[in-house]
C-alpha cells in the first residue's frame, strides 16, 4: 500500500499563514527554544555528575545551574510552543499521522515533564540545605536528568518519524488491530534516529559550555575570582567535548544515513555554503573560548557576549539546515511550497504582538538581573 494514503491532502481552506512566515518562525522559534532546552538536556546531567565527581568549583557551578534551572525550563517550554505550533500549521498531514502511530509515547512526554519539572524545583529548594540536602531531593535531581533525556528521545522519535513516511505502513501493520493504530510504535528501526538524537546531545553540551562562560562573566559577580577563572577554562573543556561529539554524531548522520539524492542536494551548488557553515560554525565559539582560556584572569563580559551570540548563530544555522533537510526528505510525499494559502491576518498580528512583547519582557528581566548588586545575585544564584 502507498504510504501517501495515510496523508491527509485535503486543504480546502489552505494554510492560514504565508509559507515564508511558517518557515521563519519554525526556525526562529526552534532556535530560541533550543538555548534553554540544551541546558536542561545536557546541563542537568552535567550538574549532577559535577556534584558527585567535580571539584569545589565544579560543585559550585552545579549548584548555580540547578538554582537557575526552574526559570530555564519555564523559558524553554514556552519558547517550544512556537516551533511546535508552526510544525502543526505547515506539516499537519505528516505530523499527525506520525504522532498517532506513537501516540502513547507522545502523550508520555507530559507524564515525564511534570515530575521532571517538580524534581528540579525540589533539588533547587534543597540547595539551601547545603551538603545536608536530603537524599530524596538529590534523587529527584537525577530522576529529572534521566526524564529530560527520555523526553529528548521521544521528540527525536516523533520528528524523525514525521519524515520517515516510507516506514509508516510497516509500523502501522505491526502496531494496529483491524486497521486501528494502537499508538505503540517507535521509530527505532530508522537509522537516522540514533545519530540525530546523539547529535542534539553534542549541541547541548556546546550550549552548556557557552552558558558557563556567559554566566561566570555576567551573572556570577558574587563568586570568587578563582571560581570565575575556573569557569572560563572549564567552559572550553565542555565545549570541546561537545564539538567532538557533534562532529562524530553529525558525520554518522550525514554520511551513514543520508540518501544519495539528499547528499547531492545539500552538498550541491545551491546549499553547499549553508551545509559548510552549519558544520564549521561550532568552531567559532570554540576558538573564542580557547583564546579566553589562555589569557590571565576572568573572561570579559564583551568576549562572553560574543561567545553567546556566536553560539546562538550555531543553533540558528543548525535549525535552518535541519528545516531544509526536512523539506527535501518529505518532498516526494508532501511539498509545503505547493500548498494553497488562505492567510488569516488577524491571528497572525496578535501572534506577532504577543511574541515581541514576550521577548521584550524576557529581555527586561535579564537586564534587571545583570544590574543586581553582587549581594543580590548571591541570593538568586
Amino acid at each position: 500500500m502507498d504510504p501517501r494514503t495515510l496523508i491527509d491532502t485535503n486543504f480546502s481552506i489552505g494554510l492560514p499563514a504565508p509559507i515564508w512566515f511558517i518557515e521563519l518562525f519554525k526556525a526562529l522559534g526552534f532556535t530560541l527554544h533550543e538555548v534553554p532546552m540544551n541546558l536542561w538536556y545536557a546541563g542537568i546531567l552535567l550538574a549532577m555528575l559535577l556534584h558527585v565527581f567535580g571539584s569545589e568549583h565544579g560543585r559550585r557551578f552545579s549548584a548555580r545551574l540547578m538554582a537557575q534551572m526552574p526559570i530555564i525550563i519555564a523559558l524553554g517550554v514556552n519558547f517550544g510552543i512556537v516551533p511546535l505550533l508552526f510544525i502543526q500549521v505547515g506539516f499537519a498531514p505528516l505530523f499527525y499521522p506520525a504522532t498517532i502511530l506513537m501516540s502513547w509515547f507522545w502523550i508520555a512526554v507530559i507524564g515525564l515533564m511534570i515530575p521532571a519539572y517538580y524534581g528540579v524545583y525540589l533539588y533547587a529548594f534543597g540547595l539551601v540545605e547545603g551538603p545536608s540536602m536530603a537524599v530524596w531531593k538529590r534523587t529527584a535531581g537525577w530522576i529529572s536528568a534521566l526524564f529530560f533525556l527520555a523526553m529528548g528521545f521521544l521528540f527525536a522519535n516523533a520528528l524523525s518519524l514525521m519524515e520517515n513516511v516510507g516506514g509508516w505502513m510497516e509500523l502501522w501493520a505491526g502496531h494496529s488491530v483491524h486497521g486501528a493504530a494502537l499508538g505503540t510504535a517507535l521509530n527505532v528501526a530508522d537509522p537516522r534516529l540514533w545519530p540525530r538524537w546523539l547529535l542534539m546531545f553534542g549541541l547541548a553540551l556546546t550550549t552548556t559550555g557557552a552558558w558557563l562562560a556567559l554566566d561566570s562573566s555576567w551573572f556570577a559577580r558574587c563568586e570568587s575570582l578563582e571560581y570565575r577563572v575556573w569557569a572560563k577554562r572549564f567552559a572550553w573543556r565542555v565545549y570541546t567535548v561537545g564539538v567532538a561529539w557533534f562532529l562524530l554524531a553529525g558525520s554518522w548522520y550525514v554520511f551513514g544515513t543520508w540518501s544519495e539524492e539528499l547528499k547531492q542536494e545539500m552538498f550541491g551548488r545551491s546549499w553547499i555554503a549553508l551545509t559548510g557553515l552549519t558544520i564549521m560554525a561550532p568552531l567559532g565559539p570554540w576558538f573564542l573560548l580557547l583564546a579566553a582560556s589562555r589569557q590571565e584572569g576572568e573572561i570579559s563580559q564583551t568576549r562572553a557576549a560574543f561567545i553567546g551570540l556566536a553560539q546562538f548563530a550555531v543553533l540558528g544555522l543548525n535549525a535552518v539546515s535541519r528545516q531544509l533537510v526536512q523539506h527535501l526528505t518529505v518532498r516526494p510525499y508532501y511539498d509545503l511550497t505547493l500548498q494553497p494559502t488562505a492567510v488569516q491576518w488577524s491571528p497572525l498580528v496578535v501572534f506577532l504582538i504577543t511574541f515581541v512583547l514576550g521577548l521584550a519582557v524576557i529581555g527586561w528581566l535579564i537586564r534587571e538581573l545583570v544590574r543586581l548588586p553582587a549581594e543580590g545575585k548571591s541570593e538568586t544564584a
